[in-house]
């Protein structure tokens, strides 16, 4: 049986249609990404009766800019919509709780299917089209099923696959690749570097300058990008790449992003 892949609409936040679940589930502490400190299950004192953010076009003027990063990947509106069937944690108090430690779970089965549904595209095996299908399955379980599910190991099965999945695309680049996965490179000097092809799996790249850089074909799931200087950097086909990541850095017009990620209002 053929399992279609996940589309973009159903792996993208909706709040239209999620109960601010974001705004509620998951705590923050004042710094500079947040004006405040909030604990898991209380509503941010931005969130409305609508469940919309009063201050949406101004968060980071008003000190919240880790908003701005956050993507829920379509995980808000499953859990409201699909595993709540609609009723929000206010017409039901009771499934509050519940709710909001449902939501984180089926946060990461989302992002998962993200990366699956990118690496379908970019090396499909029968492996990935298989777990991508019980990924999805887990995803649309019980909360009951959800809160019980192992989320770290399925993820370290769905990782042994984008693992391989990368190695088979860099195999194809011509030339050296390099490997920094993991790599402390925070402030690092890499304007105009050839990174194309290179393992960034999970770098830090804090405030690194890779402005002009090529880093076409270059593998950055869970790279962190956050201050990076992208400005007229080659994204052009690097993979596993998320609009958090580039939310999180600084770019410009001529900085080049891959298809079907756009470029940041405050770029």
């Amino acid at each position: 049986m053929t399992v279609p892949e996940p589309t973009a609409t159903a792996l993208t936040g909706d709040c239209a249609n999620c109960f601010g679940l974001c705004c509620v589930a998951l705590p923050f502490t004042a710094s500079a990404d947040f004006a405040i400190t909030k604990d898991a299950g209380k509503p941010c004192r931005n969130l409305d009766t609508e469940f919309r953010c009063g201050i949406h076009t101004r968060l980071r003027q008003q000190g919240f800019g880790g908003c701005t990063v956050y993507d829920c990947f379509g995980a808000g509106q499953q859990v409201s919509q699909v595993t709540y069937g609609g009723t929000s944690w206010r017409q039901a108090p009771q499934t509050a709780r519940e709710m909001f430690e449902v939501f984180p779970v089926v946060r990461q089965l989302h992002e998962l299917l993200r990366y699956l549904g990118e690496a379908l595209r970019l090396a499909p095996t029968a492996d990935l089209r298989a777990l991508l299908a019980e990924t999805e399955a887990l995803a649309a379980g019980t909360p009951a099923e959800l809160l019980a599910l192992d989320v770290a190991a399925h993820r370290g099965r769905v990782n042994t696959l984008l693992l391989e999945t990368s190695e088979r695309v860099r195999a194809a680049v011509p030339g050296k690749k390099r490997d920094r996965r993991g790599a402390d490179l925070i402030g690092a000097r890499l304007a105009g570097s050839s990174l194309r092809g290179a393992d960034l799996r999970g770098a830090y790249l804090i405030a690194a300058d890779l402005s002009r850089a090529d880093l076409r074909s270059a593998d950055l799931i869970g790279a962190d990008l956050r201050d990076a200087k992208l400005h007229g950097a080659d994204l052009t086909d690097a993979f596993f790449l998320t609009q958090p990541q580039l939310n999180a850095a600084k770019g410009d017009a001529a900085t080049k992003l891959p298809t079907g990620l756009t470029r940041p209002p405050h770029w």
